[in-house]
């Protein structure tokens, strides 16, 4: 059966098919204008644990999102597909297994224990290292794959390192682009409690990417003092709307879509999309590593992304992270982040003139 015939025989009104794609969508990966790269790895998690499970978690509640969005109720005709293979697998048993070899050396720095004077830890370590940047060069790999069959990529995390070798692969299909990153926390920590590649090192490591010229960081609001000062050394390529001042700013009378211009205008011409979902209020994402109170609605959130998307500015690409299940049964994260998904995907496509149809109104 072609694209078109399945296209025509489909039912949207009708709840996904379940075993088929994200979405429950019937179209293969070459049928599929976006594919999504699962990324279930959580290694260096310090704090709250689940991310791995992310991908998953959004997999099985995106059967249950209707798929006539009403800013782009054509959107499903594309087809969206999630890219599970055996590297994926791979993945998250690593993830599993070097978390558990993470944990030691964790609670050895939590305790004031210097790891340079336990041999087994520091070998730990630098083998945690090792692996985390071979799961990095295996992502852009992966990535780069797609690309090159003339596909959308995003990443779906996994906690916040994941997507670090997705950055590697557009930079080295664009020379200039942004990262427009909303998250509670800065995540410019070097080598957070030594791991080169640590969650809360994501930004820091993505600024020795010389193509990206700037990244601007909305909803901030847990940093430390070594953040504050990579910002001060980088005056000029990092911007920060901390969440104190957005909120000030509204109780004086901003409004959110003038908020939205400014932080838009920070942007270069070309803008990749880095989505820690911790950056929403927590009632979005209970279960998620590391929530902070404050933040921003996702209905703020999926404005801030339709409005870039008609700025004239290019979306490159986009990565969602951070998506932690709660307990059995408890499918919410899940459920926003699949709804998330679908919203980014179809801001990626409308800013790539690709059709989407005519919102619906009423």
């Amino acid at each position: 059966m072609t694209k078109e015939q399945k296209i025509a025989t489909f039912d949207p009104s009708q709840p996904g098919l379940a075993d088929a794609s994200v979405f429950g969508l019937p179209f293969t990966a070459e049928e599929s204008e976006i594919i999504i790269v699962p990324a279930p790895w959580e290694v260096t998690v310090s704090y709250g644990a689940g991310a791995s499970q992310g991908p998953e978690a959004i997999l099985e509640a995106s059967f249950q999102v209707d798929l006539l969005h009403q800013e782009f109720p054509d959107l499903w005709k594309l087809g969206m597909f999630l890219d599970l293979n055996d590297k994926t697998e791979e993945w998250s048993d690593k993830s599993r297994k070097y978390k558990n070899l993470a944990q030691p050396i964790i609670e050895a720095l939590e305790n004031g224990e210097k790891i340079e004077g336990n041999p087994e830890l520091k070998a730990n370590l630098d083998e945690i290292n090792v692996i985390c940047g071979q799961f990095k060069d295996e992502v852009k790999a992966r990535v780069k794959y797609w690309m090159e069959q003339g596909k959308k990529v995003v990443l779906l995390g996994g906690d916040h390192s994941t997507p670090l070798g997705y950055y590697e692969a557009l930079a080295e299909k664009h020379s200039d682009f942004g990262l427009l990153h909303l998250d509670a926390h800065m995540d410019l920590r070097i080598a957070y409690e030594g791991f080169t590649y640590s969650h809360a090192s994501i930004m820091y490591n993505a600024l020795k990417l010389p193509q990206i010229s700037k990244i601007v960081q909305v909803g901030i609001r847990d940093f430390c003092k070594e953040e504050v000062e990579v910002v001060q050394a980088e005056a000029g390529r990092v911007k920060v709307f901390t969440d104190r001042d957005l909120k000030a700013e509204t109780f004086e009378g901003v409004t959110w879509k003038q908020q939205c211009e400014t932080i838009i205008a920070q942007l270069p011409q070309k803008v990749c999309i880095s989505f820690d979902i911790d950056g929403m209020y927590p009632w979005y994402c209970p279960n998620t590593g590391t929530p902070v109170p404050g933040g921003f609605s996702f209905e703020q959130a999926a404005y801030l992304f339709s409005l870039l998307a008609k700025s004239g500015k290019e979306i490159i690409g986009f990565d969602l992270v951070e998506v932690a299940p709660g307990e059995e049964g408890d499918d919410w994260d899940g459920n926003v982040g699949a709804r998330m998904l679908f919203h980014m995907c179809g801001v990626l496509v409308k800013n790539n003139n690709m059709e989407i149809g005519n919102e619906v109104k009423f």
